[in-house]
């Protein structure tokens, strides 16, 4: 059983085989940060419902992505088999007590729970450019549309909005180009077509109001246990970008809303980032900056980091340095890639005399890992071939009635549901073009001694006046043609300003 200040991870392995002492991760330690690495299929997903029942037991809120969807069983009582009651046994875990945890579920599509959206503004140029695969030059172009809505007070919440700045852009390239640098049509062109590939992919879905507060996902319940935030990521992980951008910013708005609180005796939040080769992969300097700093600094802010992958090549040297506590599943080694990654995880361990880490990374059986958590003063301690308990809660998915359930009578429940759609860079740029389409009118309207210049071309065309006070039928045929070219000119001309979008 744990000590105080703890949370029980499982029962590291002796020379003659028992599994007799037991494997913790001291809380005041979580913040400093882990990883989670292993082959497909060797008890990751497990391994991290283990962890989260611990943390949330401890009074920590989690979030978490359910990848594949069988982590919602986090939510229902677990049932005990022959299986998971031998390796309670085994590992000396008395008492074993199946029990649920508390949880909240999340769906940037709002289909298998909450939905959670951010703004345009909140997720800024650099994030939105990694998002879209924005060459340099483009990336320059949007952060000169950030500019401009910050200059004239215009408001990006959805992709209405960011459609509507670039245009203004465009309209404008030529004074912003002298003010800022090149300003190219053709640039936001492209940057208008990505931004109309994303919203196909469901990026419509997530940028909007009510923003996601952050302060729900660091929610704990009467009784003091964390709740454990599951975000769906069945669906999203056919957008891998969105997924793993979606994730940064989250960190991001973690590490800038919160203040500096140090070391706690336990985190405020413990955030599980899975499939973290994701955030990486074809990721720029900027970008691989941004996430150094992020994961450096925000153990100050009381969060905990924990990244889960197939292998520790995943994750670069800068961030896996940063990484105290880590937990390793079996990986093969039958390729020289696959040496080299075991390797990689070996030299990341503190090495122990009993066995050679090497060996027993690909020869650890499903459910058994390689176990190094930071001890007093924050040392690394010896690697420890180690049996992880068996979850408390459900091993597989909820049903589809459980989940409804759940979100129907969660914490949350109607605050994210109805979209909010408050004035801002869309409908003030609407505005402005109406206005200038009614001032080019009355302007005309000046130009023709004050009579409008409908009346105007009625009256020269027409043969002017009307005849027993009733209109000729060519004055009337006339005023009709008029009609439809002023209309017409008038909607040429809102399509100039705005790009011709429309709600």
């Amino acid at each position: 059983m744990p000590a105080d200040g703890s949370i029980f991870l499982g029962a590291s392995r002796k020379p003659d085989d028992s599994y007799q002492q037991p494997e913790e991760l001291a809380l005041k330690y979580a913040n400093r940060h882990g990883l989670v690495t292993g082959a497909t299929g060797t008890g990751k997903t497990v391994s991290l419902q283990v962890m989260a029942e611990a943390f949330s037991a401890a009074g920590v809120p989690v979030f978490c992505a359910d990848v594949k969807g069988d982590l919602s069983g986090i939510a229902a009582i677990g049932e005990k088999n022959d299986f998971s009651v031998k390796r309670a046994q085994e590992i000396h875990l008395e008492p074993y007590d199946m029990h649920a945890t508390p949880v909240i579920f999340w769906d940037i599509f709002g289909e298998q729970g909450h939905p959670i959206r951010a703004t345009i503004s909140e997720m800024g140029p650099l994030l939105l450019a990694r998002l879209m695969n924005l060459t340099e030059a483009q990336e320059g172009v949007l952060n000169i549309a950030f500019r401009v809505a910050d200059e004239e007070g215009l408001l990006l919440l959805d992709m209405k909005d960011l459609q509507s700045i670039l245009s203004h852009v465009a309209e404008r390239s030529s004074e912003l180009s002298a003010q800022y640098g090149n300003v190219s049509k053709a640039s936001v062109g492209a940057i208008q077509r990505s931004l109309l590939v994303l919203e196909q992919q469901g990026g419509s879905f997530f940028f909007g109001e009510p923003a996601l507060n952050i302060s729900d996902l660091m929610r704990t319940t009467t009784d003091g246990r964390g709740i454990v935030s599951v975000l769906a990521a069945d669906k999203l992980m056919m957008n891998p970008r969105l997924y793993s951008t979606f994730l940064l910013w989250l960190m991001s708005e973690l590490f800038e809303q919160l203040p500096e609180i140090g070391d706690p005796e336990k985190p405020r939040l413990v955030f599980f980032f899975d499939e973290a080769h994701l955030l990486f992969d074809e990721a720029p300097k900027a970008l691989l900056d941004r996430i150094q700093q992020v994961v450096r600094l925000i153990r100050s802010k009381g969060v905990g980091v924990y990244f889960v992958t197939q292998n520790p090549l995943d994750v670069p040297e800068s961030v896996l340095a940063q990484l105290g506590n880590r937990v390793q599943h079996a990986l093969r080694a039958y390729t020289p890639r696959e040496t080299t990654a075991v390797k990689t995880a070996a030299g990341t361990f503190r090495p122990n005399p009993d066995f050679d880490t090497f060996k027993a990374i690909t020869m650890l059986s499903t459910g058994e890992t390689l176990v190094s958590t930071l001890q007093a003063k924050g040392i690394p301690s010896m690697v420890q071939r180690t049996l992880m308990r068996p979850p408390a809660s459900r091993i597989g998915p909820l049903t589809a009635d459980e989940r409804a359930k759940l979100v129907a009578t969660s914490p949350v429940s109607g605050q994210y549901d109805r979209v909010i759609d408050r004035e801002s860079a869309f409908e003030i740029l609407q505005k402005r073009a109406e206005d200038k389409v009614a001032s080019a009118e009355q302007q005309q309207q000046a130009e023709q001694g004050g009579g409008s210049w409908t009346d105007y071309l009625t009256s020269t065309l027409g043969g002017g006046g009307k005849r027993g006070g009733r209109q000729t039928v060519a004055e009337t045929a006339v005023k009709s043609v008029v009609r439809t070219v002023s209309n017409s000119l008038g909607r040429a001309i809102v399509r100039g300003i705005l790009g011709g979008f429309k709600r």
